[in-house]
């Protein structure tokens, strides 16, 4: 669910990348925590295990701006890819906004696909959320490979919604800005609609102390440990390759590594920072929320509901006609 803190003036909404495990997800995210300028993205953090890279999630704050006076953030994350995880797979899907399907093109990966779509939509049902409404592109990954399916194969397979998809190579970045550009698009697009539908009932006397503001995002968890190994990249050749080592660290990225023995499973946490610090300009002290009085607390509680419903249509569409998007991604 978006969250809107109108103290901090912030928009926050959540996009998880949803596949099995090693169709590209944690590559998407690498490839946007790379490229985008270094003011626009926070810390990477990945968790690798024995059988995949990403055993809770990648966390990636990726900032749009301000539009309109209000900053508008996503928070970006991806789910485990094996099917063992599913607790964790329900836990980083609460919530979310907008949803990337990453699938695998290999020939002989469908039935995972197949298996991952399924497990989405089950997922989104036990939250009361609905895989047909709920804002969804659809990423076929690994186009460069020689023995794929044919888009026509997968669209048949795996987009019996009809939703947006693209064609991506992951590791070189191709189809990566497009997908997440499309899917931001959506979200703020439904966004819109559900708050413009939104209708804002009276307050009673008891909750007239409490203010409009809605907490920001949730933090990620902390892990620590001992013991260690090289960390190997899985992402490229088939199921039963050769594993390449990782790719060297770039320029300009402070990477840490820690090596984790006392959690079963896992391997490494890894994060990602840029090595000069963000420069961020001083602003003035935010104003204190609005509190709506017990008194005259319909006329005033409706006043609420259609501000908040015009700040974000305004959000809406200062990005899509001013170009804060396509500047950033």
């Amino acid at each position: 669910m978006v969250q809107i803190n109108f103290a901090l003036k912030e928009v926050n909404c959540k996009v998880v990348y949803y596949g099995p495990g090693l169709s590209g997800k944690t590559t998407n995210l690498e490839v946007v925590h790379s490229k985008a300028p270094r003011s626009n993205v926070g810390e990477l953090t990945s968790i690798a295990t024995e059988g995949d890279r990403t055993l809770f999630f990648d966390f990636l704050p990726l900032n749009l701006g301000p539009v309109a006076g209000m900053t508008t953030k996503f928070q970006i994350y991806t789910v485990p890819g094996q099917v063992y995880y599913n607790s964790t797979r329900k836990l980083v899907l609460q919530g979310a906004d907008g949803i990337v399907f990453v699938a695998d093109s290999r020939r002989g990966k469908m039935d995972e696909n197949l298996e991952s779509l399924s497990n989405l939509e089950e997922n989104l049902r036990e939250y009361g959320m609905d895989i047909h409404s709920v804002p969804l592109v659809v990423q076929y990954n690994k186009r460069d490979l020689p023995d794929v399916y044919s888009v026509d194969e997968l669209q048949e397979k795996l987009n019996k919604l009809n939703a947006p998809y693209f064609e991506a190579v992951a590791v070189t970045g191709e189809g990566v800005f497009p997908t997440l550009k499309k899917l931001s698009q959506m979200v703020l697009e439904s966004l819109n609609r559900q708050q413009g539908s939104t209708t804002i009932k009276p307050r009673r006397a008891s909750e007239a102390k409490e203010t409009a503001t809605v907490s920001a995002g949730a933090k990620v968890p902390a892990m620590v440990g001992a013991g260690g190994g090289p960390r190997v990249d899985r992402r490229a050749g088939g199921g039963g390759g050769t594993p390449r080592p990782a790719p060297a660290e770039k320029p300009g990225v402070k990477v840490v590594r820690e090596p984790v023995a006392d959690s079963p499973g896992i391997k490494q946490i890894e994060r990602k920072s840029p090595l000069e610090p963000v420069v961020r300009k001083k602003t003035a002290p935010a104003k204190p929320p609005v509190v709506v009085p017990p008194s005259g607390g319909k006329g005033k509680g409706a006043l609420v509901g259609i501000a908040a419903a015009v700040v974000l249509a305004a959000v809406g569409a200062v990005l899509y006609f001013s170009g804060v998007l396509d500047s950033i991604l």
